[in-house]
């Protein structure tokens, strides 16, 4: 019962967050709510959302999504064959500041399967911010349990596998303190809701500066 009550606070706080942030009126345009393009170094991502498993969840996400946080971020984070997690640093490793954490909704029935996102946290429960990752194969392991919380699967993935594959691919370790980070920065230059039509990307701009 005291559970059911935080998620339903914890739910009204983070529509707040995302209408203010936004300035989106309730009579939106749902599909806005549906869907996230990523515009990265590497090419284009097309997430669709899951609001109605998760709506803290998805809800938080969008207002990093409406107030442009998430644009300059770098995937920091690439484990072959287990997730690719981003949207908390910048490319010279500097945490930006995030709104406060919100309720895990890791028992809303989804599973971490192939190019799924969920939300990345510390080992506290209700700690996720800004953080997310996505799977690279069905970790079951980072899902929730009778007997243990998981990880929130939101959204997936649905267009730019194979620029996940790119980011997978990238050569890591120069950094010592982030040794799973590529070399050369892969970051979200834009981030915006709804299926957006991009230009394919040239590469990383980071790149070519090394490359000169």
């Amino acid at each position: 019962m005291i559970r059911r009550s935080f998620k339903s606070i914890a739910l009204m706080g983070a529509l707040a967050i995302a209408l203010i942030a936004s300035g989106t009126s309730l009579a939106a345009d749902k599909s806005s709510e549906k869907y996230v393009t990523f515009e990265t170094d590497l090419g284009r991502l097309v997430i669709e959302l899951y609001p109605e498993k998760a709506p803290v969840t998805v809800a938080n996400f969008l207002a990093y999504v409406d107030n442009g946080f998430y644009d300059g971020t770098i995937f920091h984070r690439v484990i072959p064959g287990f997730v690719v997690q981003g949207g908390g640093f910048t490319f010279d490793f500097k945490r930006k500041e995030t709104l406060p954490p919100i309720v895990n909704e890791s028992d809303n029935g989804l599973e971490n399967q192939y190019l799924t996102l969920s939300m990345a946290r510390t080992n506290a429960v209700d700690s996720a911010t800004s953080q997310f990752f996505i799977n690279l194969k069905h970790n079951p392991s980072l899902d929730a349990s009778e007997d243990k919380p998981g990880y929130a699967v939101f959204g997936k993935v649905i267009e730019g596998e194979a620029v996940v594959e790119k980011i997978v691919a990238e050569p890591r370790g120069v950094f010592r303190s982030y040794p799973d980070a590529p070399n050369a920065a892969v970051r979200i230059l834009k981030s915006s809701r709804g299926k957006v039509k991009t230009e394919a990307s040239s590469g990383s701009k980071l790149k070519d500066m090394i490359a000169e």
